[in-house]
């Protein structure tokens, strides 16, 4: 069977506006050019994934399920405006989380990753023609970590992570404004493959 080629997305500060630790749909604010970002990634035949680190559940600032709901309510939104997701994963750990099933330090929480290699088990996916968006220092070494070609969005964390990046001398495949610039981006890498 074919490999797949993926889009991995952040979650906070790439699809929506980041706004800490929300606990609830209603302060998701999404950025009103992601649904026809998310949607050209489908019509492209590329798997869009959020792959996003919940620190927050560790941390006691929101529970599991209500995170759940607000990735339903997520998949709702995108659903009305004629986009999916093929999957989303996220990472809930806190190593110092006082709840011991969310104390760990995993291969889940990004950098690491955990969450890259279970979505390419799950999906038959090819990493090394696949990529990653994300406004964190983070998201890219995440990229870089998974083989795929990091983008980094200068939405949310982005203006903050570029200097941190080019201190640790790692270079994103390409700065982009935001999701659909970046996603415009991959649609043009995505001709010249064969």
């Amino acid at each position: 069977m074919m490999k797949k080629r993926a889009v991995f997305l952040d979650r906070d500060g790439t699809i929506n506006k980041d706004v800490g630790y929300p606990n609830s749909f209603s302060v998701i604010e999404i950025y009103p050019y992601s649904f026809e970002a998310i949607r050209k990634i489908n019509e492209a035949g590329l798997l869009a994934i959020i792959v996003s680190n919940q620190s927050g559940v560790g941390r006691g600032l929101i529970v599991e399920k209500n995170l759940r709901d607000i990735h339903q309510k997520l998949i709702a939104a995108f659903a009305k405006r004629s986009a999916h997701f093929d999957g989303i994963y996220y990472c809930p750990h806190y190593r110092l989380s006082s709840i011991p099933r969310y104390r760990k330090n995993c291969r889940c929480r990004k950098p690491n990753p955990g969450m890259g290699l279970k979505a390419a088990a799950d999906l038959n996916i090819d990493m090394n023609n696949s990529y990653m968006v994300g406004d964190k220092v983070g998201d890219i070494l995440f990229g870089h970590n998974i083989k795929a070609k990091p983008i980094l969005l200068l939405t949310g964390f982005g203006q903050e992570a570029l200097p941190k990046l080019k201190k640790k001398g790692i270079a994103p495949a390409y700065v982009a404004l935001n999701l659909l610039d970046a996603v415009n981006w991959i649609l043009q890498q995505e001709k010249k493959i064969p």
